[in-house]
């Protein structure tokens, strides 16, 4: 897990290896668990074992602003059998759309070059 903060918001990257959708909702359910006080839990995942699945899901978050980019970073990384996971608690600054996606894109990019 790594983890950075942008005007007081503090976001938690997880990059998990996965093969398929169940293991994708094990571990969300753990995370879910894990940080109940979250305001968001963002992910997107792209798996190729098994046929094609891909989603990105933005949890609350203004429509595009944090499933999108995060699965952006996994395409341009060329990455497949993948799920990353970006957790929010709000500090109470708001950081517009443009911020979020620099936020959401930031920390999926170096939870993925820590974890894989």
């Amino acid at each position: 897990m790594i983890q950075i903060t942008e005007k007081k918001s503090k976001f938690c990257g997880y990059a998990f290896v996965v093969k398929s959708q169940s293991e994708v909702e094990g571990i969300l359910a753990d995370l879910k668990q894990e940080h109940k006080k979250a305001t968001h839990i963002c992910y997107a995942y792209n798996i190729k074992t098994g046929g094609v699945f891909a989603k990105a899901v933005d949890d609350g978050e203004p429509n595009g602003t944090a499933g999108r980019p995060i699965y952006n970073v996994i395409e341009k990384k060329n990455l497949s059998d993948v799920l990353v996971v970006v957790v929010r608690y709000f500090g109470g600054i708001k950081l517009g759309a443009g911020g979020l996606t620099r936020a959401y894109s930031k920390c999926a990019s170096e939870a993925i070059k820590e974890a894989l």
